[in-house]
């Protein structure tokens, strides 16, 4: 499944590498492409969900929108 988060909250290159460790070091997210202001999300549904990579997001500090 693929998925495009928007996220606030981003404003640095540090952000973008925060976002994407924390995405990409879930189990079933296969690949995460992660730019200001939004990250890609490629994931197995039957491993993870969106709930998941919300909450990944917000314990970096931002917040996904929608």
């Amino acid at each position: 499944m693929k998925e495009t988060l928007k996220i606030s909250g981003m404003s640095c290159h540090h952000c973008v590498r925060a976002v994407e460790e924390a995405l990409s070091g879930i189990d079933g997210v296969e690949v995460t492409r992660v730019v200001i202001g939004e990250a890609d999300v490629s994931y197995d549904p039957e491993k993870v969900d969106r709930t998941q990579l919300v909450e990944a997001v917000a314990e970096e500090g931002y917040t996904v929108e929608g």
